[in-house]
């Protein structure tokens, strides 16, 4: 069979190679690697390094694009540049969040110097990416805000408008991020890649999926995003249970380093407008068994500063039996529970995407030590909520995804971040 040549990247690339990379940008890994899998040459490790990572086997996409780069050697510092930045691709899709920066970096200026500004433009949405994921918001913004929508091709233009609406669901400005992903299906649809294609659907599912619960007088409700934005713009006082702090209109009190506070308040506020026991407040914030003089008196001193903290947006009143929350100059009081409570909500919350999460990927995530991540893992491992595959440094944690429910987007993590 006669094969002919092209150029690409100042390389001869002979009719497989431009064929299994036509495969690859269509999402077909299969008709790649039906063109390259027996083939060792620089060009075709590259594009088997990238269909094993389109396939899910990452492990296996990284070590082939390491050798692609080491076969390529500094003669190629572009083609070696591009092995880099698919590296940091399938480290992140396998949440490896530590992944170093510098590398990314310095592929961006060499894939710059050598006028690729495509990929250029790829690189600084991946480190965008990794920003959104541990939830440094306003960095990943500045980022989006310095690339030229109208100057990248489809593909890339369908990921900024999907960056950008996952900026605007985690910042609660749900009409900000449905335009987006109406514009991510617009680029999609012309760049014909149906992988993309069915990630902009899933973002979009998330949207109108129940993101938070909300907690009153008449019981609990899941809430979807639109209607968390409405209830945070509402006159209520709202005990945020997502981001562990106290809310009414612009003020807020935030107690995430103020567990028993926090507790108590939540407590209240679920049973407004009735008065909660002593007891109860004991069991809940203390956990004693039975509310004795010496639990009364912590409870009169926890009580004394939450009243204290609280003195803007609502009153705290001692009854016969108990306390009462009551709420100053609002008409309601509403709690605001994230879509699943209970013990290590926000890490199922992480683990619920779907993905493959490492122990410092999560702890990076969320803000909290690793050993405490390692900790609550095997506690719900043996709970059956949570697998791992892998072994030591390998080892990767997953759930299986809460169906019907916005998993990642009220994590306290991202949006006490930005």
């Amino acid at each position: 069979m006669r094969r002919g040549s092209d150029k690409f990247g100042g390389i001869a690339l002979d009719s497989l190679i431009i064929a299994a990379g036509r495969a690859l940008a269509g999402g077909d890994p299969l008709g790649a690697l039906k063109r390259v899998a027996l083939r060792d040459d620089p060009d075709a490790l590259a594009l088997r390094g990238v269909a094993m990572a389109q396939l899910g086997d990452f492990t296996r996409a990284r070590a082939l694009l390491r050798r692609a780069a080491r076969a390529f050697g500094p003669r190629q510092p572009r083609s070696r540049a591009r092995c880099v930045l698919a590296e940091a691709e399938v480290a992140l899709a396998a949440r490896e969040l530590l992944w170093p920066a510098r590398a990314l970096a310095a592929a961006r200026q060499t894939l710059a110097a050598h006028g690729d500004p495509a990929n250029v433009a790829h690189a600084w949405q991946l480190t965008a990416r990794r920003l959104l994921l541990v939830g440094r918001l306003a960095e990943a913004e500045r980022i989006l805000a310095r690339l030229d929508r109208r100057a990248l091709p489809p593909a890339l233009q369908a990921v900024q408008e999907l960056l950008t609406a996952g900026i605007a669901m985690r910042r609660l400005r749900t009409r900000e991020a449905q335009r987006a992903l109406e514009l991510a299906a617009t680029a999609a649809r012309r760049a014909g890649i149906a992988a993309l294609q069915a990630e902009i659907q899933a973002a979009a599912r998330a949207l109108h999926s129940a993101a938070a619960r909300r907690i009153g007088p008449a019981g609990a409700r899941p809430l979807h995003l639109a209607e968390v934005e409405a209830l945070l713009a509402s006159p209520a006082v709202i005990v945020d249970a997502c981001r562990r702090a106290v809310r009414h209109g612009q003020r807020r009190v935030p107690l995430a380093r103020r567990p028993v506070l926090f507790v108590l308040v939540r407590t209240l506020a679920e049973a407004w407008p009735q008065d909660v026991s002593r007891e109860l407040l004991v069991a809940r914030a203390f956990r004693g068994h039975h509310a004795d003089e010496s639990y009364r008196s912590r409870l009169r001193v926890e009580m004394g500063r939450l009243r204290a903290a609280l003195a803007t947006l609502a009153a705290v009143e001692a009854t016969r039996d108990g306390y009462r929350l009551l709420p100053g100059q609002a008409r309601e009081i509403v709690v605001l529970a994230p879509p699943v409570d209970g013990p290590h909500a926000d890490l199922l919350a992480l683990l619920a995407d779907g993905e493959s999460w490492s122990t410092s990927a999560l702890a990076l995530a969320l803000g909290v030590s690793q050993r405490g991540v390692q900790r609550a893992l095997e506690a719900l491992a043996q709970a059956g909520r949570v697998q791992c595959f892998g072994r030591a440094r390998a080892r990767r944690w997953t759930a299986a995804p809460l169906p019907g429910i916005t998993t990642t987007l009220l994590l306290p993590a991202a949006l006490s971040s930005g």
